[in-house]
């Protein structure tokens, strides 16, 4: 027996009665700018609870049904995202591995040990990281197309289609009447939106007592950029976000960022996380007897580790004798060496020590989002990759070498040293952004300036200025849950202002469909007034 039928006429703004099998659900129409779009049932034998799932075509896999082809696309997303999550930090770690032994001159017996341990650690992070996207890829998924089922996929879907037939609610002639606003469900403009934000704590499987702040300010720092581009597009906010699209902004916040790093790095490295710490410890070239020592000048304290010093300099060959009462701690630097000579040696020993980093920078990136390139076009993405991975290596290099160039400098012209002086010195080094490609600009000043923030409020808390950041809880999970809201809520309705090689991974994880595009486009041209921004 037919029961009726509702969907909701975008062209009419009327609830239309229509007769269907199994009709106690919501047909749906042609989407507009949503991340899916419904479809109409034309085959008798199909459910009505169906609609088209905002997957892509159903690859030949598990082989499921159309009422199944959502957890097919569920499935698909988190062993995508697990292999993501597990590569990205497998491979680091599997480079670190490999680069510990490289250097490690302790016995064997030692270095077995040494060596097993980091394994173990390697690939329960592995895991960890591998479970953390997977989750995310999959809860993301899982939440969108529950709401696309009951809620419907269309950008306009009428609620009341959910309730089953009844005479004393719905007679069964066929009727037309006006669709209350409050009973339309709109959930291609939000449905993203909160699918993002409820994937977001699947961050917590990373560790339970690992905070990640650096990594929620990174990803809270891209969405800040993908909803400026939305901004700059905009025409109501066109005018306020102008300014945002400078088009050297990248460079001015890497300056901005690395005087905050570095001087932090000379000055105060407990602000700085354990592992970046490191990282600049070893690209920084410097022992750390020979930062106290600078610390010490430029808060104006009494040297008091000079024989350390001048112990660690005999020690790699160097007689080098320091004066008690110096103003510029040049000396103490680079010893005997001039400002421009140490320039030079520190530039093609910083080389050596940055190739090793964007190794796996551009390997691992490129077997994921090349690795259909790399069958038909090898030696092309080979080559690139090397020339990538040198101008990298050269920019990690001049911008170490040019930190220890500027401060001297400054400490040389003003005879002087001072925490103020180190934070100016610090801050041109960011100039060798330039030397990157253009496209690559952007997300390292990024990174830098989220390790920024990290240091400057971690230092500002230590000198009570500021709350700790223990005793706010997991801000940091909060944080990534409202940066992935914002930006998958942007992949779904604003995706030009990704780049083509995000969209690709998004697309290629989350499994979009690729007449999706098609579909928007057209959307768009025909009802350019009606978008939401």
């Amino acid at each position: 027996m037919d029961s009726p039928f509702f969907r909701f006429d975008g062209a009419s703004d009327h609830i239309k009665h229509e007769p269907r099998e199994n009709g106690v659900i919501l047909r749906h129409v042609s989407g507009e700018n949503g991340c899916c779009a419904g479809r109409e049932r034309s085959d008798p034998e199909e459910p009505a609870f169906s609609y088209r799932s905002t997957s892509a075509a159903s690859p030949a896999g598990f082989g499921l049904s159309k009422e199944w082809v959502w957890l097919e696309r569920c499935a698909y997303a988190s062993m995508k995202g697990f292999a993501i999550g597990a590569g990205l930090k497998g491979g680091l770690a599997a480079f670190s591995i490999l680069a510990r032994i490289k250097r490690r001159s302790s016995s064997r017996k030692s270095v077995s040990m040494s060596d097993r341990d980091s394994v173990v650690i390697a690939l329960k992070e592995t895991l960890r990281y591998g479970l953390f996207l997977g989750t995310f890829a999959g809860t993301f998924v899982s939440v969108d197309e529950s709401i696309a089922a009951f809620g419907g996929a269309d950008r306009c879907a009428n609620f009341i289609g959910l309730l089953p037939h009844s005479p004393l609610l719905f007679p069964s002639p066929p009727l037309s009447i006006s669709l209350p606003f409050p009973f339309v469900l709109r959930t291609a403009g939000w449905r993203a939106l909160v699918a993002g934000g409820v994937a977001g704590p699947s961050m917590l499987l990373t560790g339970l007592d690992s905070q990640h702040t650096s990594l929620a300010i990174y990803i809270l720092m891209r969405a800040a950029v993908l909803a400026s581009r939305c901004g700059i597009k905009s025409e109501k906010f066109g005018r306020i976000c102008r300014p945002l699209a400078w088009a050297h902004g990248d460079i001015f916040l890497m300056c901005l960022s690395s005087s905050q790093i570095l001087s932090a790095y000379i000055l105060k490295q407990e602000s700085l996380p354990s592992s970046y710490r490191s990282f600049l410890n070893k690209h920084g070239g410097k022992d750390p007897i020979l930062l106290q020592g600078v610390k010490a000048i430029a808060s104006g304290k009494a040297l008091e580790n000079l024989e350390k010093i001048e112990d660690h300099y005999k020690s790699i060959g160097l007689n080098v004798k320091l004066d008690p009462d110096m103003k510029v701690p040049c000396s103490i630097v680079h010893g005997n060496q001039s400002c421009a000579a140490h320039t030079i040696t520190f530039l093609l020993q910083a080389y050596g020590r940055a190739l090793p980093v964007y190794i796996p920078v551009y390997l691992i990136p490129a077997l994921i989002v090349h690795r259909q390139g790399l069958l038909r076009r090898p030696y092309s993405l080979i080559g690139k990759s090397i020339l990538g991975i040198a101008r990298s290596s050269l920019f990690l290099s001049a911008y170490c070498a040019s930190a220890w160039t500027w401060t001297c400098l400054l400490f040389r012209i003003f005879k002087r040293c001072n925490i103020p002086m180190v934070a100016i010195g610090t801050f041109p080094p960011g100039l060798a952004l330039l030397i990157e490609k253009k496209s690559r600009r952007m997300e390292i000043s990024l990174y830098c300036f989220a390790r920024a923030i990290e240091s400057f409020f971690t230092w500002m808390s230590d000198i009570g200025l500021v709350p700790p950041s223990k005793e706010i809880g997991r801000a940091d999970v909060v944080l990534f849950s409202l940066s992935t809201a914002i930006i998958m809520h942007c992949y779904s309705q604003e995706r030009e202002v990704f780049r083509s090689k995000y969209l690709n991974v998004l697309d290629w994880v989350f499994g979009i469909p690729s007449t999706y595009k098609k579909d928007t486009q057209v959307d768009a041209n025909e009802n350019k007034k009606s978008l939401t921004v």
